[in-house]
Parts: C-alpha cells; sequence; structure tokens
C-alpha cells in the first residue's frame, strides 16, 4: 500500500502543477495515525498530509457532490466501491462528471480499527499491511494478525476490485477475485420467525441516538433537505422519544435509498452503537434482484434502476415471489 500511495501523491502534484486540476481529493491523518479522513489538497506542499494505506476507508464520492460544482477540476481518488457510488450520482445528476478527473485506486482491503483493538492492538499508533498480514504497532509492542480477520464488514461482502468508472487506475499489485456471500447476513434474519425479526431489529435500532452519522455519510442520501431536518415532521434531529420513532427513522431511510445503495457499507462503518444498518439495505438489494432481476446500483451511469424503470415481466405487486416467478 505504501507504494500505491506514493505513486498516487506524485502523480496527484504532477497533475496540479500541469494545471490539468487544480485541487484534490484524498485522504489525510485525523486525530489519531488510524482516524483518517477525507480531505482536499489545493497545492503541492499540501500534498505532502497525503495518505493512503488500509484506514483509507471514507468512500469519497459524496464529498464530489459539493466539490464538483465549484470552479476548476478536482481529481479524486476512487476505491473500487466508491466508483459504484460515484457512477450512481452521475445516474441521479447530482455530481459534473466533467469537472472530477477520476483516478481508480487499487484496494486490498480496509482495516476495522474496532476489530483490530479487540484482537489486542489497544494503545494503537499505526500498522503495516503485506497483503496477508497486518502487524499493528502499539504503546505496548507489535501484535499479527491475519488480514482477513479484521477487515470491514464491506470489504468481507466486497462486490469486486473492478472500478466501474475512472479516468486512469493506478494498480501495483492486482488483486485476486475472492468470492464473497454478500447475502449470508440477510438469509439468517430471513430464517428467524417473524417475532425474532422483530426483536432483532427492535434490539438493534433501541441503540440509535439520532446522531444522523449514517444518513451524513450516505452517498444515495444526497437530498438538498432531509425530511428528518424538518423542523414540522415532529423528528426533527433528535434522540427518539419512543420505539416506534426509532424504528420509523431507519426504515424510511432504508426505503429512501432502496434501489440507489451501492452497498458501501458507510453507514454501518461509521455507526457509533455497531448498529448492522447494512442489512436492511442489503435485504432490498437482494429482494430487487429476485423480483426484477441481477442489478447492481452504480455498476454504470446509465441503467434505470428497477424501481423507476417498468416492464410487462415485473412481478405482480402482492404476488409473493421465491426467485422472481409468481407461484
Amino acid at each position: 500500500m505504501q507504494k500505491v500511495a506514493e505513486i498516487a501523491q506524485k502523480r496527484a502534484i504532477q497533475l496540479l502543477n500541469q494545471g490539468a486540476v487544480n485541487r484534490v481529493l484524498g485522504w489525510k491523518k485525523g486525530e489519531f495515525p488510524y482516524d483518517e479522513t477525507p480531505a482536499v489538497f489545493a497545492s503541492a506542499d499540501e500534498l505532502k498530509d497525503f495518505v493512503y494505506d488500509s484506514f483509507s476507508s471514507p468512500n469519497l464520492s459524496k464529498y464530489l457532490i459539493e466539490e464538483s460544482r465549484k470552479e476548476g477540476k478536482v481529481l479524486a481518488f476512487l476505491k473500487p466501491c466508491d466508483t459504484y457510488s460515484f457512477n450512481q450520482l452521475i445516474k441521479e445528476h447530482r455530481v459534473n462528471r466533467e469537472n472530477v478527473y477520476i483516478i481508480g485506486i487499487e484496494c486490498g482491503g480496509m482495516i476495522d480499527v474496532v476489530t483490530l483493538k479487540n484482537r489486542g492492538a489497544v494503545g494503537l499508533t499505526g500498522a503495516d499491511d503485506d497483503g496477508e498480514n497486518i502487524t499493528a504497532h502499539t504503546l505496548y509492542g507489535d501484535v499479527k494478525v491475519r488480514k482477513e480477520e479484521v477487515l470491514l464488514e464491506k470489504c468481507q461482502a466486497c462486490k469486486g476490485k473492478k472500478h466501474v468508472i475512472y479516468d486512469e487506475l493506478i494498480i501495483v499489485n492486482p488483486q485476486d477475485e475472492k468470492p464473497r456471500d454478500r447475502f449470508a447476513g440477510v438469509e439468517a434474519i430471513e430464517a428467524m420467525t417473524p417475532q425474532e425479526r422483530f426483536d432483532f431489529w427492535r434490539a438493534q435500532l433501541s441503540k440509535c441516538i439520532r446522531c444522523n452519522a449514517c444518513r451524513n455519510i450516505c452517498p444515495a442520501c444526497s437530498c438538498l433537505q432531509c425530511v428528518f431536518d424538518n423542523p414540522k415532521s415532529g423528528v426533527a434531529s433528535k434522540a427518539s422519544p419512543d420505539t416506534f420513532e426509532e424504528q420509523l427513522y431507519h426504515i424510511i431511510r432504508a426505503f429512501h435509498v432502496a434501489g440507489r445503495c451501492t452497498d458501501c457499507g458507510e453507514c454501518s462503518r461509521v455507526c457509533p452503537q455497531d448498529i448492522p444498518l447494512h442489512l436492511l439495505n442489503r435485504k432490498f438489494i437482494k429482494d430487487m434482484s429476485a423480483f426484477y432481476g441481477e442489478y447492481k446500483a452504480g455498476e454504470d451511469s446509465e441503467t434505470r434502476p428497477p424501481l423507476v424503470d417498468f416492464s410487462k415481466d415485473d412481478v405482480e405487486p402482492c404476488i409473493i415471489s421465491d426467485k422472481g416467478g409468481d407461484r
């Protein structure tokens, strides 16, 4: 990853100096070495703070909604899963494609800091990634773990290493495609009884503190004003006073992004309460593929999503289907 970061930094400086772009969207260190945050760099000197490693988890696509509407062209580094989100934003006319120069950057999977700490990396100060193992540096010595064991959930369910949109690529070590069962967690919940499912989600959603981190990070949540920010709605950005309201918030949000969610997993990654919000979205993705045919939001920037398209072969309302066929 260090080699990739060096090439990316060098290329960004080159494009800035050539005048091909006038700013760069990437990552920099946050308060802690593992707490990396999106950042806009306007000069070669500022790019000294550019980083890219196994902690560069944030999906940069949503930041391009604002950046692509500014004067000049922005260079954006996008991981494979990020490019799905960007394509979807193009489809929804949320970004100005002409003002964005995309460099697709190699990704070998991002580390879940919480899981890494639970494996003994207390007092984490950084980590080295050799592709197979993570050597975590801590205040108390090094801790070595297999990378597969500490990947973020979204990386465990990776859609693939292909960038679906880019202007150029930085690939140093081509990544092997590993089959991932994205829907195992959904199927486990589907196997529950209705009451068990209700109890599961009630227990999970009751932890919500309405910090809005899931909404704010989600590329699909790009409304200029969210209904939940409306002071007349009665639910404006505050902790839920009852179980009905706390469920309402997340269920409405899941319906809102249905057909547009690219399964980037950012909602679950940023949730301070560890609510598996991605499972709600993934249930919609699974069902839409069963009812309307295989579809991946953001795979291209032209195909109409199943919920805003119609064909005579569509499953009829109120018809229960196992595999897309009526019964």
